[in-house]
C-alpha cells in the first residue's frame, strides 16, 4: 500500500480501516484473478483511488459525515450503479449513481462486491454488453 493511502486510512476509526483495507485487498485479488495487470492506487480527491487499463476508476472512502459507513464510488456517467442495482438490489444499499454504501458493522458480501469490482474494473471491454455481460 502507498504511504499516502496508509497515512489516510490511519486517521478512520478501526472499524472502517478493516472494511477499507479488506475491500483494497478485494480489488487487488479480483484484478490478479483476471489478469488485468497492474493496479494504479493513489489518492483523488483525498480518496483511495484503483484503476487498470481497460477499467474505470474505483474510489472508496470513510467521511466523518457519514461516520456509520464507508462508500465505494464508481463513476457516475457508467452504468455500473445502475447495473449493480439490478442485479444486487437486495444486497447493498446505494448512493444516487455513483456509490455503493457497507455500513461498518457489516460483513464484506465478497460474492457480490467482488463481482461489481470485476465489473468496474473491466468496464470499457463490457460497457456494450446487455447488463454488462453479467
Amino acid at each position: 500500500m502507498k504511504a499516502e493511502i496508509q497515512a489516510k486510512f490511519a486517521t478512520y476509526p478501526a472499524e472502517a480501516q478493516r472494511l477499507l483495507n479488506a475491500i483494497r485487498h478485494l480489488i487487488l485479488a479480483v484484478a490478479e484473478e483476471n489478469d488485468l495487470g497492474a493496479v494504479e492506487e493513489t489518492l483523488k480527491w483525498g480518496e483511495a483511488s484503483y484503476l487498470v487499463k481497460g477499467g474505470t476508476t474505483i474510489r472508496m472512502d470513510w467521511k466523518p459525515k457519514d461516520p456509520d459507513s464507508i462508500k465505494v464510488y464508481f463513476h457516475c456517467q457508467t452504468r455500473l450503479i445502475e447495473t449493480f442495482r439490478e442485479i444486487y438490489r437486495d444486497e447493498f444499499a446505494y448512493e444516487g449513481k455513483r456509490a455503493i454504501v457497507v455500513p461498518l458493522d457489516a460483513a464484506i458480501k465478497e460474492g457480490p462486491l467482488g463481482h461489481c469490482l470485476q465489473m468496474a474494473l473491466k468496464y470499457h471491454s463490457l460497457k456494450h454488453l446487455p447488463l454488462l455481460g453479467a
